[in-house]
């Protein structure tokens, strides 16, 4: 067992989960990732051995069939599997966030109904909230619901869903302004949004009617992973499949979820970073300069010694907001900094972990040259470097209010 990123207080249950998942990533991943990953190729074959060990229903609670584990489980093992493939963790992770949401708002009805599929990995789910024209600026989506009897007609086009092909529902964030005046809803923007549960077939084409999955978005890294476009036409979908049952309560639906996403997208930058220090470290002690390994030079120590401890302040955070998150505490400024500082780090222990490969970093042989692509991902997934900056400094201000 390494050194770094370890975690105390697990109970049994925990440290077993966290064995059998480590000991999946190192013989079922780690060895094709790299090969599956140049190929841009959906890696089928671990997304089965995932669903066999049951990650696909981890948090969903055991009425439902799943395993009823904490966020700090599902983080750590998020953690795990970024260490192999950070691609795998996002397969999993959108999937995640809608059976939450789902969980913590979903009508009973909804529960019963996508809950235990869900948690056989039966459905797979990805959720939409960004659009060509916009990001971060959620207040700004343009698509639209439009009620029609016991029906809502969605038009309008969503970008960067993770699995949006390979998904059969999605959680899709819209404006339906049922209820208010046009005052009203220009004035309170995010009152006037509604979650839709979208029930699809998985691929790309027309995947139901009024529904267009485009094909791929070709990237620099995060591959193998499919990322869509959503186009709706003239999309109808039932009124009893407006997420919690009531039209208005969408964005603050889709901020709980992106809250514990967070938490996972810290998770998936420590284990990317600790994959690139254990690269690292190896080769250093491998490569030959001078005489000896360039782990015995003054240089390479001190590089090895930022990226551990790094490694290490990344990973507590990170536990820290999962944790509190699970205590029922409000964790926002928690896990605002946990993401923002775990993708930083990963940035620069990726880029280090590169500079002692040298010339072999930049080698498509060598697997730091996918970590070195696969980094940035993670600077602007769930909310850029710059919005948890935005977040983080308005919570500070409401706890260290000036009483003058």
């Amino acid at each position: 067992m390494a050194r770094l990123a370890q975690t105390a207080g697990l109970t049994d249950i925990q440290q077993e989960i966290l064995s059998t998942v480590r000991d999946f990533v190192d013989k079922e991943i780690i060895p094709v990732a790299t090969q599956l990953e140049h190929r841009d190729e959906y890696p089928q074959q671990i997304v089965d051995g995932l669903r066999e060990l049951g990650l696909f229903g981890l948090m969903i609670p055991e009425e439902y069939g799943g395993l009823g584990e904490s966020l700090l489980t599902y983080a750590l093992c998020v953690e795990e599997i970024a260490r192999g493939w950070m691609s795998v963790s996002g397969i999993i992770n959108t999937h995640f966030i809608v059976a939450y949401m789902l969980k913590q708002h979903g009508t009973q009805e909804q529960k019963d109904h996508f809950l235990p599929r869900m948690a056989a990995g039966d459905i797979r789910g990805a959720f939409s909230m960004s659009e060509p024209a916009l990001g971060s600026d959620v207040s700004a989506i343009t698509s639209k619901a439009v009620r029609d009897g016991d029906e809502y007609v969605l038009n309008g086009q969503k970008m960067w869903l993770t699995n949006g092909g390979t998904s059969s529902l999605v959680a899709v964030l819209v404006r339906s302004d049922e209820g208010l005046s046009p005052e009203e809803a220009a004035a309170k923007p995010h009152k006037s949004m509604t979650t839709f549960l979208v029930e699809k077939e998985p691929g790309f084409g027309e995947v139901r009617p009024g529904l267009t999955i485009p094909g791929k978005i070709d990237k620099m890294g995060y591959k193998g992973v499919d990322t869509t476009e959503l186009i709706m036409d003239g999309l109808r979908i039932p009124a009893d499949r407006v997420l919690g049952g009531a039209t208005g309560r969408g964005f603050y639906q889709m901020m709980d979820g992106v809250e514990v996403g967070r938490v996972n997208v810290a998770a998936r930058g420590c284990g990317v970073a600790q994959r690139a220090f254990e690269l690292g470290v190896q080769y250093a002690q491998q490569r030959h300069t001078f005489g000896k390994p360039i782990a015995q030079h003054q240089a390479i120590q001190f590089k090895l010694a930022e990226m551990a401890t790094k490694v290490e302040a990344a990973h507590a955070m990170m536990v820290n907001a999962a944790r509190k998150k699970d205590s029922g505490e409000r964790n926002d400024l928690e896990a605002g900094m946990a993401k923002y500082l775990a993708s930083e780090y990963c940035k620069e222990v990726v880029e280090d972990a590169f500079r002692i490969h040298g010339g072999y970093g930049f080698s498509k042989e060598y697997e730091i040259e996918r970590l070195y692509r696969e980094a940035p991902m993670l600077l602007i997934g769930e909310g850029t470097a710059e919005i948890q900056k935005m977040i983080i400094g308005r919570r500070l201000l409401e706890e260290y209010r000036f009483q003058g």
